[in-house]
């Protein structure tokens, strides 16, 4: 865990995270706790979030799992009502969880379609469902994890595409509609070397590399730090904003 002790911007402030069982969703519940948050570690996996809150408690961080399928509205439910119950509080939501599968619009079967579309997009609709009178009581914030892909297009990617597009059009949206009190951002990450990433060739990661003006791929914690900064009072004037962490790959998208 990055050593952060000279920074305590979320002492006594409750995050919760999805998809934190593994890649940017455990950096950045790692980086919340290391900068003196609770964390609430929510994951489909719950041996990886379990994981998780094991390597925060061992950094000397506070965490607890806790089980939540984004797509299931009684999952939501349920999480929102354990917050409640330990906390009485939330400040901070990270929809970060995500699925995927390839395949371009005519080929790819209605069910993949609605799921990608579900887990990706409707899961923050469900998260404003869940926490938005908590958020407002505490003047909290959420963080989105969107994607490069929100905004440029590639081939046999059609629904994890338009998921987060979507998610920046509901970003600045949900911004608007609950503005003052509740800040809206999302982070849109380039190539970062997550569990995703398994198995790639590694002239597949060296493409990518290529591809940014940075020269490489990024990391989980890169993306998790922008993820804190957006949630901190350190950007309490950004809000409905979308920032790229993405080692300048939309500005050159080009491996030469």
């Amino acid at each position: 865990m990055t050593d952060l002790t000279a920074m305590n911007r979320f002492v006594d402030r409750i995050a919760v995270i999805t998809g934190a069982g593994s890649g940017i969703g455990a950096a950045t519940s790692r980086r919340f706790a290391s900068e003196g948050a609770s964390v609430v570690v929510a994951d489909i996996d719950d041996d990886a979030a379990a994981s998780v809150v094991e390597q925060i408690e061992a950094s000397g961080g506070d965490a607890w799992a806790s089980h939540c399928d984004v797509s299931s509205t009684a999952d939501w439910k349920a999480l929102a009502e354990a917050v409640e119950t330990r906390h009485g509080r939330v400040d901070v939501v990270h929809n970060n969880a995500f699925t995927r599968v390839f395949g371009a619009a005519h080929e790819l079967a209605e069910a993949d379609w609605e799921h990608q579309i579900s887990v990706n997009l409707s899961s923050v609709y469900r998260s404003v469902r869940a926490f938005m009178p908590a958020l407002r009581a505490s003047k909290g914030c959420i963080v989105n994890t969107a994607s490069v892909r929100a905004v440029l297009g590639f081939p046999g990617d059609a629904a994890y595409t338009a998921s987060k597009g979507g998610m920046l059009a509901l970003t600045r949206q949900l911004a608007v509609e609950y503005g003052p009190e509740v800040r809206v951002n999302a982070v849109l990450p380039g190539p970062i070397l997550t569990p995703s990433w398994n198995g790639a060739d590694d002239s597949v990661v060296d493409l990518h590399a290529r591809s940014t003006a940075a020269g490489r791929v990024g990391s989980p914690d890169e993306v998790a730090a922008a993820v804190c900064f957006l949630a901190s009072a350190d950007a309490s004037y950004i809000t409905g904003a979308s920032l790229a962490v993405d080692g300048g790959f939309m500005a050159k998208k080009d491996p030469s």
